[in-house]
């Protein structure tokens, strides 16, 4: 018999293919967010659990956890929605996917850019709407991105492939991280030691934190006033490190020109006035998606159960 396998989330077809043939796949017909007591019931009696994006894996959840299941892997690189005390405490193996969002990732943060800065939500929606009226010289004019100045906050793999980005922008590029890179993985940016002196600097500031307790909440009144007048920010790391009520204040005031968001704070509950703002430019956390990514993060979610099941060490935990 095979193995049983508790999947929480319908699969990208040639990650579902694949597990079928080596697991007893136990799922949901559809594709609804499913609760604490629902996944805990697909996993009575499984062997492993494949979780994604927004799952309560709290400590409840380890709590309640059938003694069968000895390892969860995310279908996702963040572990915030994981409790990893509670992990460790029953016992748990945690996996990831780490290394395969890099390319993706870094593609939306420039497609927010780009959208924030030339208003393309405004464009976008005149069109479908038949509002466009005629080409006129002040027509939705926005800011231009070739030859100002990038932020980055936080020089991981995105980070560093957002700013090979920018070079062919003619961007003049400053970042954040806890240590400064090797000249070799700056793409000629100028480190700063500490947020504050990076912030003056940023026309543009892209954000590609972790979300901590140090980094939650982090781009508040406060931050933001760093920032020199007119700054465009995006956001493809994690919701909560923006307090969205400041975010929306400097918006509405012009402090900023523009945000270019992916993710949210309760996403997909998102704080209604962001789509009552013109000067933003909204994704439903799309960061990842696309076909060859999702495969590739299917592929290192299995490959950690796989692992697992046949006795061999873990080629991603957490």
């Amino acid at each position: 018999m095979k193995p049983v396998l508790a999947v929480t989330r319908q699969l990208p077809e040639a990650v579902a293919k694949r597990a079928a043939e080596s697991y007893d796949i136990r799922t949901q017909e559809g594709d609804d967010p499913l609760s604490r007591n629902e996944i805990l019931a697909l996993c009575h009696g499984a062997d492993a659990a494949l979780v994604s994006v927004g799952d309560p894996i709290d400590a409840t959840f380890f709590e309640e956890l059938s003694d069968s299941v000895k390892i969860v892997a995310t279908f996702s690189v963040g572990t915030d929605h994981i409790d990893l005390a509670a992990a460790k405490k029953k016992g748990v193996i945690i996996g990831n996917t780490p290394g395969v969002l890099t390319d993706a990732t870094a593609d939306i943060a420039w497609l927010l850019i780009l959208g924030a800065a030339r208003r393309a939500s405004e464009g976008e929606a005149e069109v479908r709407n038949a509002t466009w009226s005629s080409w006129r010289p002040t027509h939705l004019m926005g800011t231009q991105v070739t030859g100002k100045r990038l932020g980055i906050v936080g020089m991981g793999r995105i980070g560093q492939a957002v700013a090979k980005r920018a070079r062919g922008f003619d961007m003049e590029i400053h970042y954040f991280n806890r240590r400064q890179l090797p000249a070799d993985q700056e793409y000629g940016a100028t480190y700063h030691s500490s947020i504050d002196d990076l912030l003056p600097h940023c026309d543009f500031l892209s954000l590609h934190c972790p979300s901590t307790p140090e980094t939650r909440g982090m781009v508040n009144s406060d931050f933001i006033a760093k920032l020199p007048d007119g700054a465009i920010i995006v956001n493809t790391a994690r919701g909560d490190v923006v307090n969205d009520g400041d975010l929306i204040a400097a918006l509405k005031s012009g402090k900023l020109t523009a945000a270019g968001l992916d993710v949210f704070a309760g996403e997909p509950n998102i704080e209604p006035a962001y789509r009552d703002l013109k000067n933003t430019f909204l994704l439903p956390h799309l960061g990842s998606a696309t076909v060859e990514t999702r495969n590739a993060m299917g592929f290192r979610a299995l490959d950690n159960i796989d692992a697992f099941i046949e006795g061999l060490e873990v080629p991603y935990p957490v």
